[in-house]
């Protein structure tokens, strides 16, 4: 980098303070009221530094973020930029990350993570904290290990998403996405994967009321149900379960194995019995309903 600057213990007020920066390094400086404080700049590193207004990074490229902290003013922080790394930094606004690619989130935590990660290519999370609804809707290539998230609607219409030894509390999770292997984690929320395709959940433990429906090419191995009722109405699937699962409503096809199946609710005239075969390993107690 050319003409490489430094700032140091700054503070900026009003409209685009350093719009269009280039080769920039900012330490212990404050961004007060004022949009856009680094709007087109590139080549941008920060560290222990402070957003307090909105827009702070836009149409960015190259940007790392180091031990900062975005305040409850500085919504919709980073957009529209590329190569992007936060390290060590909370972030206390919403609507944070739209439509960036070549993200990374480490050790970050995120209180009001409410509409945030929205179509954003090629992201990286690990041991992100974050609580809001409608997180990563329409994102894609993402890659995510030790993810806690309290929120519901996540994941809407996401495609080719990894998670490993995460934690996902969250009603609606991965609705109308595709290509998504979650493995090690435990996952709480109504209405699971609804109309989703290529869904796969690896030592997974699920809680789940109506979870698993409407799904094209559902795996589950080595997962454990809690109290997950009406499951897999309407899916193929590929299933097996440790442990007992409540109960199980109309599959389209495939394989469901558990250890014990309370109770099973077949309508005839909505699906085909013969294309699902269900196994209880121990036997019983199951309770076959025929609608």
């Amino acid at each position: 980098m050319q003409n490489e600057k430094e700032i140091r213990q700054g503070y900026y007020e009003g409209e685009r303070s350093l719009f269009m920066s280039e080769d920039l390094k900012i330490y212990d400086t404050v961004f007060g009221e004022g949009e856009s404080p680094l709007k087109e700049s590139r080549n941008i590193e920060l560290q222990g530094s402070v957003f307090r207004w909105k827009y702070p990074l836009w149409y960015c490229n190259n940007v790392a973020a180091k031990n900062c902290v975005w305040a409850d003013m500085a919504r919709a922080g980073v957009w529209y930029s590329k190569n992007v790394l936060v390290e060590d930094c909370s972030i206390e606004a919403p609507k944070n990350f739209r439509r960036c690619k070549d993200l990374t989130l480490k050790d970050v935590t995120m209180p009001n993570a409410a509409e945030t990660l929205w179509q954003c290519e090629k992201v990286k999370l690990e041991n992100v904290t974050a609580k809001g609804d409608y997180f990563a809707m329409n994102s894609s290539d993402m890659e995510m290990e030790g993810l806690t998230l309290y929120g519901n609607y996540s994941f809407d219409g996401a495609k080719n998403v990894v998670i490993r030894n995460s934690r996902l509390l969250s009603k609606d999770a991965f609705w109308n996405s595709e290509n998504v292997t979650v493995y090690d984690s435990f996952i709480s929320g109504e209405y699971l994967g609804w109309n989703s395709r290529n869904l796969t959940l690896i030592n997974c433990t699920v809680e789940s009321l109506q979870g698993m429906c409407y799904i094209e090419n559902l795996v589950m191995k080595g997962c454990k149900t809690l109290n997950t009722t009406l499951a897999f109405e309407y899916s193929t699937v590929d299933a097996d379960i440790t442990g007992k699962v409540e109960s199980v409503i109309n599959p389209l096809s495939g394989v469901i194995a558990a250890d014990c199946i309370g109770e099973i609710i077949i309508d005839k005239d909505k699906v085909d019995p013969t294309k699902t075969r269900i196994i209880c390993r121990n036997g019983g107690p199951c309770k076959c309903i025929a609608v």
